[in-house]
């Protein structure tokens, strides 16, 4: 996962200010909080991210298909 360093907060920023946080993720999509200088939360913005609305068998529909195109070469090989 990249992250956007426009995107992070410390735990500290978000406790004391979490309007900002969700300003961010209103406009970015997501916010990662740090806490002891790691990535350890993530406030995402339902309503911007397509994939709270899937299935189970779509999300599981999408990983299968991002996996078939990575490597491709390698089924198409194992398919001779």
């Amino acid at each position: 996962m990249l992250i956007d360093t426009n995107q992070i907060l410390s735990m500290t920023e978000a406790n004391q200010n979490f309007s900002r946080a969700a300003r961010i993720a209103d406009k970015e999509g997501s916010v990662v909080i740090f806490k002891n200088n790691k990535p350890r939360y993530l406030l995402v913005n339902l309503a911007g991210d397509p994939s709270f609305g899937l299935t189970d068998d779509e999300k599981i529909d999408v990983v299968a298909g991002r996996i078939l195109e990575r490597h491709r070469k390698a089924f198409e090989e194992l398919a001779k």
